[in-house]
């Protein structure tokens, strides 16, 4: 069916009602679906920029390449959402549940994710900078690991977040705020099946990085870049620091 991209949010969810589900290329900019029950939705290069989604259920959804502009997306549910190359620049994801979502080469900018849940998430090449992700969640999900490889997290504010298990190989984490931050196998918990995941930060760029009061215990950080950075009470019990470039500047044998 070819759809009029421009639909006002009623007949959007009278159709959605209806059991349509293909709604690509939608114009739904500036509407209020908050609590909206709209999973398994086609939203395909949708232009959902400066709406209210808090507490909607988007989960299966496909928004790969929407615009999500400034949305409002706090305690959304987007587990299993494809997100792939979606514009987030500035979203509000307070609380939002991310959990094996998609996000491959989103666009993350100056995006609010405080205790955003993001366990098993595809976040290869995303782009986090300046993004708040205080308490964020990024452990592994059942046998999943959260794969933020290449990622830019420059500047962004991830205290006291959760990067156990997590995959940062090659990230850009120059002058990002991780104190308080667990990359250790402690924050894994009790559960069996994530004891064998350490996180991997090899080749991570942590220039500059305040790593005060982190939790490193266990983890890869084979030729880490921390020169400049803040390893004030840093946890680093059996870290691989093979190659390491130190924050003095020293290479760590």
């Amino acid at each position: 069916m070819v759809l009029d991209i421009i639909m006002n949010v009623d007949e959007f969810l009278r159709r959605y009602a209806a059991a349509e589900r293909n709604f690509p290329e939608i114009d739904l900019s500036s509407v209020d679906l908050q609590e909206a029950n709209l999973v398994n939705l086609n939203l395909t290069r949708a232009n959902l920029s400066y709406s209210d989604l808090r507490e909607a259920r988007l989960g299966k959804a496909n928004l790969s390449k929407a615009n999500l502009v400034q949305a409002n997306l706090s305690e959304t549910i987007l587990w299993g959402a494809d997100l792939t190359e979606a514009n987030l620049y500035q979203a509000q994801l307070r609380e939002a549940d991310l959990t094996g979502a998609k996000l491959f080469k989103a666009s993350l900018k100056q995006a609010q994710l405080m205790k955003a849940c993001l366990s098993g998430c595809d976040l290869r090449n995303v782009n986090l900078f300046q993004a708040i992700l205080f308490e964020a969640n990024f452990r592994p999900n059942h046998n999943q690991q959260t794969d933020l490889s290449y990622a830019i997290l420059a500047e962004a504010d991830l205290s006291y977040a959760n990067f156990s298990g997590a995959i940062l190989h090659q990230a850009n984490l120059e002058k990002a705020k991780l104190c308080h931050s667990i990359f250790g196998v402690s924050g894994l918990g009790l559960l069996s099946s994530e004891q064998s995941y350490h996180t991997n930060l090899s080749e991570v760029n942590l220039k500059g990085a305040d790593l005060s009061y982190a939790d490193l215990s266990g983890a890869n950080l084979c030729n880490a870049d921390l020169r400049g950075a803040d390893l004030t009470r840093t946890i680093l019990t059996d870290a691989n620091l093979n190659g390491v470039i130190m924050p003095d500047g020293s290479i760590h044998d």
